[in-house]
Order: structure tokens, then sequence, then C-alpha cells
């Protein structure tokens, strides 16, 4: 698999005229190397040339880390005073002879700290966007990752049928929110999760990345919940929402237009079919029920080892979905200060068609 992956990534790095690239901790370089490394005040550096072994800039307390390395690395370790940093990313840069080259970057990823040691290591170095090169590099997901995800999926949709009997009149956002955490973990999350689970309820849920409060859920209530678990470095994520007790006309109308939008977007999706196609399915759902003006946000992104990465599901994009791809559908509606509906699936695209991962179910249910 690794051996796959860096012939992947050679391949892209010469059709972007890329010699080198340069990584921080994140999920590239956990995808290439099996490392797991967070960001700190001490800079870590994976620095790889076509045709080189990978060298690795880290602090000596990081060193036995690299026993579990699935690829060969060549390691220049530094210890705590920063004064020795330079000297450490000097040496780095001649080994590779980098000094002259064009060096891809995560332009989302590198921090100025370690741009600063790289600039002053190699003056007449190029620096380069790499986004078309590590765009590319995860998009399609082989059969050991699908089947991460899928567990992932598992895990978190267990998770939330645990957590649904604490939904009710009076219970605040945060509580069930502490609550659902607890539950992925017993069902088997890793520590890691991908992001905070959001719990929004009432007029909250109209916010479409609320933060959970201590607001207590109230009669009439809808409840947006949108949550994901980890599996060996592999995400979901999900949203469902819930009523508290009845709800008015107008919350149930949005529910319902909802619903079929995600459906609509599920259905569309298969090899061939370009990425804005599905959000133009959902999309027009919401248009025609006359609440496009609510519905602020694309129908969905990819998914692997990042809750957010390509592909990214809006009207204009052109990219052809293609087997393998994983991506979410979770058009939403959200009407100020009175409430808001998402619902959120996980897609993965087969040879002839696509699937969805999550299965929890879409129609309106009552709690509290």
């Amino acid at each position: 698999m690794t051996h796959s992956r860096f012939s992947c990534l050679d391949q892209l790095m010469a059709s972007n005229y890329i010699d080198a690239i340069v990584l921080n901790p994140g999920s590239t370089l956990t995808y290439l190397t099996g490392l797991h490394f967070h960001l700190m005040e001490r800079p870590t550096v994976l620095l790889y040339k076509l045709g080189s072994q990978p060298a690795l800039i880290l602090p000596e307390l990081e060193a036995g880390k690299l026993a579990s390395s699935t690829i060969p690395l060549t390691s220049f370790t530094f210890g705590d005073d920063p004064v020795e940093w330079q000297s450490v990313f000097n040496r780095a840069i001649d080994k590779l002879r980098l000094d002259q080259a064009t060096l891809g970057v995560e332009p989302a990823c590198l921090r100025y700290m370690e741009m600063t040691f790289l600039q002053n290591a190699a003056p007449d170095a190029k620096f380069s966007s790499a986004d078309a090169v590590f765009g590319n590099l995860r998009l399609q997901k082989d059969k050991e990752e699908i089947t991460c995800m899928r567990e992932a999926v598992r895990i978190a949709q267990d998770a939330l049928r645990a957590t649904l009997p604490c939904i009710k009149e009076g219970v605040s956002e945060k509580e069930i929110a502490s609550e659902l955490i607890i539950q992925m973990y017993k069902a088997g999350s890793s520590p890691n999760l991908p992001f905070a689970p959001i719990v929004a309820g009432g007029p909250n849920s109209a916010n479409p990345h609320a933060v959970p409060s201590d607001r207590k859920f109230e009669r009439g209530d809808l409840v947006v919940i949108d949550w994901g678990a980890g599996c060996n470095d592999y995400c979901s994520d999900l949203t469902r929402t819930f009523a508290i007790g009845e709800l008015s006309q107008e919350l149930c109308s949005i529910y319902q237009t909802v619903q079929t939008a995600n459906q609509a977007g599920r259905a569309m999706g298969k090899p061939g079919i370009k990425a804005g196609e599905v959000d133009i399915a959902a999309r027009t759902v919401i248009d025609k029920a006359g609440f496009g003006e609510f519905f602020t946000h694309r129908t969905g992104h990819g998914l692997g080892m990042d809750s957010h990465e390509p592909p990214y599901i809006f009207g204009s994009n052109d990219l052809l979905l293609t087997e393998g791809m994983v991506y979410t559908v979770e058009p939403g509606i959200y009407l100020s200060g009175n409430g808001g509906v998402r619902i959120e699936d996980d897609i993965v695209v087969t040879l002839t068609d696509s699937e969805s991962m999550s299965d929890f179910p879409r129609d309106l249910q009552i709690l509290g």
C-alpha cells in the first residue's frame, strides 16, 4: 500500500513540476508514513524529493516514534534549544540537495515558523502550492480505507442510538454533546474525534456551525446533531435532526423538504457524474419548495482522513466522480430565529453506482 501511495505521489509531483514536497504534521504525513505528530512549538517537517529517501526533521523527544514508520526515513533530530533548529534544517536541505528545488507545500497547513526555517536553509528554492498534488493523492479510497470508514459510521450511529433516550425537554445542548462523546468512545471510536459534535436546539439549530450551549430543549424545538467518529485515522460525519414534541407546520415543511433533497442528492452520485450535479439535484428540491435562500452552504464535501477534504460538492464543480471517492450529502434549511434542519449521509462511489454507508433513519423522530 505504501509503495502504491508513493508511486501515485511521484506521478502527481512530476506532472505538476514539483521537485520535492514539504509536510507539516497532519493527515497527509500520516497517510504516507503511518506516523502521528501534532503541531506544537517545536517544528516537525517531512521532506520528500523525487527519487530520494524521505527525510524527517523532528524533536529528539519524538524520535521513538520512528520505529513505527511504514517507510524508511532519514531523520534529523534536534534538542530544546531553538538556536540549534536552523542548523538542522540546513543539514536536511543539503542532504536532499534542495537548495534550488521547487518545493510543493500544503498551502492551508504549512506554518510561518517552518516556512521561515526552510527559506533560510534554501534561499534560492521556489515554494509553490501543491494543492493539485495533495488534492488528488487521497481522492480515491481503497478497500481498506473504505472498510475503516464503514466502521467509523457504525460507531457513530451506535453512539447516537445510545444517546437518544437522553434527549428530552429540559436537557441542555452541552449535556447531550457530552453524552454523545462518551457513547462514541464506548462504541469504539478512536480517541481523536474528527470534530466536536454540534448539538443545537430551537433557534440555535438555524446556525449550521452552532456550538453546544447551556440552552435547554423546549417543546416545539428542532434539534440538529452533527457528529462523527474515528477508526484507524478515518472519519465519519453524519447529521440528523429531531423534534422535541410536536412541530409547527412550517418546521414540518422544511424537514420534509430537506429529507427529499437528501434523497435526491444521494441518488444522483455515480461514476462519471460531475460532483456539481449532486449539489444541483439536492438544491433544486429546496429551490422548488421556496426555501432556496435558506440553504446557505454547499451540499457536501469529501471525507477520509480529514472530515473535510476533496471532492467538494458545489454546483460548479466539474470534477467527475469515480470509484472510491467518498463524500457527504447534507442539504439544509435554516430559518433564523426559528429553527433549522440538516440531514447528512456518507456516500461511497462504487464501480457502477454509489452507496450510502450510513443508514440511520431519516424520517422525523419526535423525542422527549
